[in-house]
């Protein structure tokens, strides 16, 4: 512990102050042994004597002063002994402080992570070289008042953010430097730009079985309300748009379940074989039905994956049964798992593999390839509809994938069929 020599004045004189009331006890203690023929001299020092004693007993007994508690900080808060820097690091928020010149002068953690670029005693203008920052860097430089602007950072992932300057003000009022704050508004956008998506999509899709539906009603509230023949046939077809009505919304609302789990880790063991063995089993009425017969390749081992059960069925059934309704001109689709060139883990045992699903259909131009995922993407609006697709089946794929480390492949060629292959990494 530091001597510190004011304190320790202090400490004495607040002992002595309180040890003052005992010189009414040793003035009587004094005469008293004066009478009993003690010298003065040996009375005196015997009386000083207990008055030290005392002022040492009070200081050692009594609860220091509450200025004493201040200066040593024993009575002062938590916050007292953190310094700006550490609370600074504690911020959510990405917070930059940097001069007049551009110069960085400190980057909490929450910056470091999310611009990597950023370092102390760099330029701001150099980490950051999109005009809206450059603007709002000399703005605040040229006149010290506070603004905001929307800046989009590319790289790892593109993620917008609301950027904010203000003056960082000392004692003396004076612009010291300034500080630079980030307020992350990727979700906010992502909702904003879900929600005109459905918008636009879901309602153009909506709005032909709806029309549909009006005008079946106003027909059987009508003119064939006496017709027993049309009023069967018109609720046959309001069934059938009421049907595709269902698919769409059920679709819409499994993409929006995909996307609030897809931060949740997947942990159970999934044998990829018995999966594909159980959707080949389902689907084979159906394909049969079309006049497509299912060659499923199986494995003599177990494949393993980390993943979830319902969403790959959900993949390998959406993949299957697109092959066989719209490859269904080549009257056989071939399923098989190609575990060639795979890496093993040696940690758990997972490794990389590929699973492909082939037709030997009409093919798919090669224009359309790369939109195949996009919501509501069709290659041919008429022959989706012809077959009660709703436009998001490889919408739901590519976000399931995403969600299982994978990736969705797609080669075609006109007149010969099309293969799509979905690839794992394992683990």
């Amino acid at each position: 512990m530091v001597n510190d020599p004011e304190r320790n004045m202090s400490s004495w004189l607040y002992s002595t102050r309180k040890a003052l009331p005992a010189l009414i006890v040793l003035l009587p203690l004094f005469l008293l042994l004066h009478s009993w023929s003690v010298s003065v001299l040996w009375a005196a020092i015997a009386c000083v004597l207990l008055f030290i004693l005392a002022v040492l007993l009070t200081a050692f007994s009594a609860p220091k002063p509450v200025t004493e508690v201040a200066r040593t900080g024993k009575g002062e808060g938590p916050l007292s002994r953190l310094s700006g820097e550490i609370l600074a690091d504690f911020l959510p928020d990405p917070l930059v402080l940097f001069d007049a010149d551009g110069t960085i002068l400190y980057i909490n953690y929450a910056a470091r992570e999310a611009f990597p670029p950023l370092a102390r005693d760099t330029s701001l203008y150099l980490c950051f070289r999109s005009p809206e920052m450059h603007a709002l860097i000399q703005g605040i430089s040229a006149d010290g008042q506070a603004r905001s602007t929307d800046y989009l950072e590319r790289l790892p992932l593109e993620r917008w953010y609301r950027a904010s300057v203000m003056t960082f003000e000392t004692a003396k009022g004076e612009a010291d430097c300034f500080i630079l704050i980030f307020r992350d508004q990727t979700e906010l956008r992502r909702i904003d730009r879900m929600r005109s998506d459905f918008i636009a999509n879901a309602s153009h899709e909506l709005r032909t079985p709806l029309a549909s539906l009006r005008g079946f009603i106003e027909t059987l509230q009508g003119p064939a309300r006496d017709d027993p023949a049309a009023r069967d046939r018109f609720l046959n077809i309001m069934q059938t748009q009421a049907d595709r009505m269902s698919r769409l919304i059920d679709d819409l609302l499994s993409l929006s379940r995909l996307e609030m789990k897809a931060a949740i880790p997947l942990k159970d063991r999934i044998d990829v074989g018995q999966i594909l063995s159980h959707v080949v089993e389902t689907l084979a009425p159906m394909a049969s039905g079309v006049g497509v017969t299912i060659d499923w390749v199986k494995p003599d081992h177990p494949v393993w994956l980390s993943g979830d059960k319902d969403e790959l069925i959900q993949v390998f059934q959406n993949l299957i049964e697109n092959a066989c309704k719209y490859g269904q001109a080549g009257k056989r689709v071939v399923v098989m798992i190609d575990e060639q060139g795979a890496e093993n883990s040696p940690s758990d045992g997972l490794r990389g593999f590929s699973v492909s699903v082939e037709d030997f259909g009409p093919g798919i131009p090669a224009e359309h390839l790369p939109r195949l995922t996009e919501r509501f993407y069709r290659v041919d609006v008429d022959s989706s509809r012809t077959h009660k697709g709703t436009g998001l089946g490889l919408a739901i794929v590519k976000h399931i994938l995403t969600r299982h480390r994978g990736r969705l492949t797609v080669r075609s060629q006109l007149g010969k069929g099309s293969v799509f292959t979905v690839v794992f990494a394992g683990s």
